[in-house]
């Protein structure tokens, strides 16, 4: 089937309630039981046929009441109040599963979600270091994500950890990291030092864009 052109790539962070590592990844149970957390993602270069979109951000915070493949999620998605009228219909297209094969990460967590929140515009503060394990994103009045090296309980050193999927359908290589995160509003939560993933995402109508 043919579709609308389209790519999105750039560093991407997100952070859950599961412990480092996060179960979830190797088709275990979440750690907590239930599923929480939120994302975000700088696209440095990205388009939807012939709209551009560098330069813009989108972010989403979610709860599964359990493990994700079981459904029930909630979710509420935010872009960049930057974006011109054009680029959010675009990028609701992207992230709603339009123009993109079924197996894709969009339309894979879409498949799981029973309730949506409108959507949310707004600026949004975001910086990544994806190898140096640093990294954030804020959304004032709504949610705000830490993300540093985890840390050796002994030496106290950065320790580097890395999770490697060659199937993924998220990514294919992720650093992992301590994340903090806070949310207001529709979803609330607070986390301290849990599961955080930094990686160089990309993304297209077949799925992840290997680099």
């Amino acid at each position: 089937m043919a579709y609308v052109d389209w790519q999105i790539k750039g560093p991407k962070i997100g952070a859950c309630s599961c412990d480092y590592g996060c179960p979830c990844e190797f088709n275990g149970k979440p750690s907590e039981g239930l599923c929480e957390g939120l994302e975000c993602m700088l696209i440095e270069e990205g388009w939807f046929g012939d709209v551009r979109l560098d330069g813009l951000k989108v972010a989403a915070v979610y709860r599964w009441p359990g493990p994700v493949h079981e459904g029930g999620g909630t979710v509420q998605g935010f872009i960049d109040v930057s974006a011109t009228e054009e680029q959010r219909e675009a990028l609701f297209k992207i992230l709603g599963g339009e123009e993109q094969e079924p197996t894709t990460v969009f339309n894979i967590y879409g498949s799981t979600i029973a309730k949506e929140f409108d959507p949310v515009f707004a600026p949004i503060e975001f910086h990544c270091d994806v190898e140096g394990r640093n990294a954030g994103f804020h959304i004032a009045g709504h949610m705000k994500l830490d993300v540093e090296p985890i840390l050796n309980p002994v030496t106290g050193a950065a320790h580097r950890a890395l999770i490697l999927l060659p199937e993924g359908f998220e990514f294919r290589r992720a650093e992992m990291g301590s994340g903090t995160f806070t949310a207001q509003g529709a979803l609330e939560m607070h986390r301290e030092q849990r599961y955080a993933a930094l990686w160089n995402a990309a993304y297209g109508p077949h799925g992840v864009i290997d680099a």
